[in-house]
């Protein structure tokens, strides 16, 4: 879950970007980079840290054109808080390429070799983000006439990135002297939408990983890049397109609906808000089967994705909603912090009770998700702590079962406190006197009541159902082995390890 942008203007783009990423940053606190391009040459500053820290007013100076994408990430494939990994990411062969990705590879380890032995490529990090933009560049190279590119190489090109590469990828890449690109995966899986904006000098186009940030840059949304299309910015702020995968199917995560995007955002058609709405009368036509509703005096809801769920379940057993935790905005999303000590830690930071919201009375705590069960288990405690009678839980997705391996940090099924538990035992586990989950075909149906053509979902981590169809037991075993491996090194030893990789592949 990163955010990416890209913007074709007629004035420099700087500003545009850094304020296009303050609107992201609920997708990715870990780090941030710009980059733009002026008469053909890269400018290109990235760092560690949120969008505020990294970027200073000699940063911004230093990033002239008209033309430039950004990035901001939270750690998903590679390590978590290493600046290497920050995006965007360049190659100068055989074009010069700075690419953001926003999704995650299933077949990276595949790649890597193919590329060190095949491609003659060398990769410097564990990014499969820097894989993608090496395949890209082969690809380019592969299809070029010579020295020069021509619209039907590059949607050539991204036709060869579909074959190869597998998972999620939304992509913003600039190709030194041609222009802008943007693409995505051919089942859509991670969003992109794009927009435009007319001047007196010529128009405008923004590529964004949702529509909140056209919004508030005052670009007209157009539409969603489709699954497996490329989209082409030339020079002259032409716009080309072409469908590059055979057999492209929409298959949208649905924990964009549930718990990352905006709910301002607009996300293939769908309003988040309105999902959510959705979500809230669902789970409250199943919440009256176990839990009867006199006994519910005041219905709470986790700040702040689950408040539209919480506000619409409450309006619909009548019952009264009620604003019992303040949060501190400074602190990050609990769930992609790494360490289950710091996320613990953090929860405390992050939320504060109303005391008076929860003495003597039975309440019902609504959250948009389950995913480890640190966040859920430490309410539960402040609550009761508070003064509540009873605690009850309702949870507006599915028990989170099963790693999402397309750019969600839940690799680990160890780390989900659904794994292996009944409903029964999860709620013992987190304190609760009653738990009760959102059915699947529930929370599809509040989407596809919105858009009847949305047909299909990204589910995998409710039912361990991937799209892409190359995700098996072994690989899941692989990565989770990966990760346990690097938690288990030290500092020093991951950095030792680092550069071990790197001295194996200068050598080769």
């Amino acid at each position: 879950m990163c955010g990416i942008l890209g913007v074709v203007a007629t004035t420099p783009v700087n500003q545009l970007l850094y304020d296009g990423l303050m609107v992201l940053q609920h997708r990715g606190q870990d780090a941030a980079g710009i980059a733009t391009t002026e008469d053909d040459t890269f400018h290109m500053h990235k760092g560690s840290g949120l969008v505020r820290d990294v970027f200073r007013t000699r940063n911004m100076r230093a990033l002239p054109g008209n033309m430039g994408i950004a990035h901001c990430r939270y750690p998903t494939a590679g390590s978590a808080f290493d600046s290497a990994l920050s995006q965007p990411f360049y190659v100068n062969s055989p074009f010069g390429i700075v690419l953001g990705h926003n999704g995650n590879l299933t077949n990276t380890q595949q790649l890597k070799e193919e590329m060190f032995r095949q491609d003659l490529r060398h990769i410097n990090t564990t990014s499969d983000s820097e894989v993608l933009l090496n395949a890209l560049a082969h690809e380019l190279q592969a299809t070029a006439k010579g020295c020069r590119l021509d619209l039907d190489t590059i949607f050539a090109a991204v036709s060869g990135v579909h074959r190869r590469c597998r998972g999620a990828y939304a992509v913003v890449a600039m190709i030194a002297g041609y222009g802008m690109l943007a693409f995505r995966d051919p089942h859509g899986i991670r969003p992109l939408v794009f927009g435009f904006n007319e001047t007196r000098e010529g128009t405008e186009y923004l590529f964004a990983s949702e529509s909140v940030a056209l919004d508030t840059l005052n670009f007209q949304v157009l539409r969603d890049v489709e699954p497996g299309e490329a989209i082409f910015v030339d020079l002259e702020h032409r716009l080309h397109q072409r469908q590059c995968a055979p057999n492209a199917s929409l298959s949208p995560c649905i924990f964009e609906f549930v718990y990352l995007a905006r709910p301002d955002s607009v996300i293939d058609g769908v309003s988040v808000y309105e999902a959510r709405l959705r979500m809230g009368e669902h789970l409250a036509d199943k919440l009256v089967q176990y839990i009867p509703v006199d006994q519910i005096d005041v219905v709470i809801p986790i700040p702040d994705s689950s408040r539209p769920s919480a506000m619409q379940l409450a309006q619909r057993i009548g019952v009264p909603y009620r604003e019992g935790f303040v949060k501190n905005r400074y602190i990050g999303r609990t769930f992609i912090m790494p360490g289950q000590a710091t996320r613990r830690r953090s929860v405390r930071q992050k939320l504060n009770t109303v005391a008076q919201e929860f003495k003597g009375k039975r309440v019902l705590l609504v959250d948009d998700s389950i995913v480890r069960g640190t966040t859920s288990r430490e309410i539960v405690e402040m609550a009761r702590a508070a003064g509540a009678l009873k605690v009850y839980f309702a949870s507006a997705s599915p028990p989170v079962r099963y790693p999402n391996v397309y750019g969600i940090d839940m690799p680990t099924r160890a780390e989900l406190i659904a794994t292996g538990r009944t409903g029964e035992e999860i709620a013992r586990e987190i304190g609760a006197d009653a738990l009760v989950y959102q059915d699947l075909q529930a929370l599809e149906a509040s989407i596809r009541d919105l858009k009847p053509t949305l047909s299909r979902f990204d589910t995998s981590c409710f039912n361990g159902s991937y799209v892409t169809g190359d995700v098996s037991p072994e690989y899941l075993t692989a990565i989770e082995q990966a990760r346990e491996g690097h938690h288990h090194l030290s500092k020093d030893e991951r950095w030792t390890s680092k550069q071990l990789q790197l001295n194996l592949l200068s050598v080769g």
